[in-house]
C-alpha cells in the first residue's frame, strides 16, 4: 500500500489555504510551469488546498483524491461557493442567458460543480459559469446506478495523459470519473486503484469469469469490463477511449508492454463512502 510520503499525495509542509477552481478544467502540472507533464484535472467547482506560490503557479493537493501538483493560480478564487449540483452529461454549455442562441461562457465536462441559484425555462443559473440546461444536471448527492454507463459516455473521446475531462482523459481518469459517480471514489492511478479498488477475482482469465463493472489491470493501465469479454479503456494504441475484446487487448499489451497483473470487483454498496487511508487523514 502506498504511504502518505509517496510524492504524488504526500501533503505538502506550511499552512492550506482552500481555493476553488473557477475554470471549466484546470490543469494539474507535476512542476510550476505549462510545459511541465500534466498530473491530472481539477473540474469547476472543485475545493483544492494551496500550500505556495511561486510565480504564476500555486502548489496544491486535490481535496477529492489528494493528487498534489501545480495549478495556475489564475484558475483558483478564494471566494468558495458552496456546489449543490453536478454536471451529468458528457459536456454541456454554460451560456451568458437562458437561451440556446445566447453566447457560450464555457464548456462543462461530466462532474463539474455547480452552485446552483434559480431557474427560468429549461435553464438553471450557475453562479460561477452563468446558465446550464436542466436536465444535463442532477443534485450533488445524486448517484449513477451503473458506473460502466457512465465510463461508455466516453467512448472515442480523446486520450490525454493525466486528463479527467470530456474533451481528453486517460485510463485512470476514465475509471475514476466513472465509479465516482456512482458514489465509489477510487485513487488517481491504477497502481494505487489496484491496491484498494475492489476484491482480487480468483481465476479472472478463465474465459466467462469477469463480468461487467470489473477492473483489469497492467502495470501502469486499468480497463473496466462492459460485459464477461470486452474492456472499455483509455488508451494509448487507439488514443481514444475504446471498447475491445480484452482477449484481444492482452495479446496486444503483452506483445508492446506486459502482461496483465489481475481484476478486482468493486462492491460499490460497500466501497461507497469509503476512502483508503492514505486519503482520510485531514485535508488541512
Amino acid at each position: 500500500m502506498p504511504e502518505l510520503t509517496d510524492s504524488r499525495l504526500a501533503r505538502p509542509a506550511g499552512p492550506a489555504k482552500p481555493l476553488q477552481v473557477i475554470v471549466a478544467s484546470a490543469a494539474v502540472r507535476e512542476a510550476p510551469d505549462a510545459s511541465a507533464r500534466l498530473s491530472t484535472q481539477a473540474l469547476l467547482g472543485e475545493i483544492i488546498d494551496v500550500f505556495d506560490t511561486k510565480g504564476a503557479y500555486s502548489r496544491i493537493r486535490c481535496r477529492r483524491d489528494h493528487y498534489v501538483g501545480w495549478v495556475s493560480t489564475d484558475s483558483l478564487s478564494p471566494a468558495i461557493t458552496t456546489p449543490t449540483h453536478k454536471v451529468t452529461a458528457l459536456r454541456t454549455f454554460a451560456y451568458t442567458a437562458p437561451d440556446l442562441k445566447s453566447p457560450v461562457n464555457a464548456m462543462l465536462s461530466l462532474g463539474a460543480q455547480l452552485a446552483i441559484t434559480g431557474q427560468e425555462g429549461d435553464y438553471a443559473r450557475s453562479e460561477q459559469a452563468g446558465w446550464v440546461h436542466a436536465r444535463h444536471l442532477a443534485p450533488l448527492g445524486a448517484l449513477e446506478t451503473d458506473a460502466v454507463a457512465v465510463a461508455e459516455r466516453y467512448l472515442h473521446a480523446p486520450y490525454l495523459w493525466g486528463g479527467r475531462d470530456s474533451l481528453g482523459l486517460d485510463c485512470t481518469g476514465l475509471t475514476q470519473q466513472a465509479f465516482e459517480s456512482a458514489g465509489v471514489l477510487l485513487p488517481r492511478d491504477s497502481d494505487l486503484q489496484f491496491a484498494w479498488g475492489g476484491d482480487d477475482i480468483a481465476g479472472w482469465n478463465v474465459s466467462g469469469t469477469l463480468k461487467r463493472g470489473d477492473l483489469v489491470f497492467w502495470k501502469g493501465h486499468v480497463g473496466v469490463m462492459t460485459d464477461a469479454h470486452h474492456l472499455l479503456h483509455a488508451n494509448a494504441w487507439h488514443m481514444a477511449v475504446a471498447r475491445e475484446p480484452l482477449d484481444q487487448a492482452i495479446a496486444r499489451i503483452k506483445t508492446q508492454y506486459a502482461e496483465p497483473l489481475g481484476a478486482r470487483r468493486i462492491d460499490v454498496e460497500k466501497r461507497a463512502g469509503q476512502v483508503p487511508h492514505w486519503m482520510a487523514e485531514p485535508v488541512a
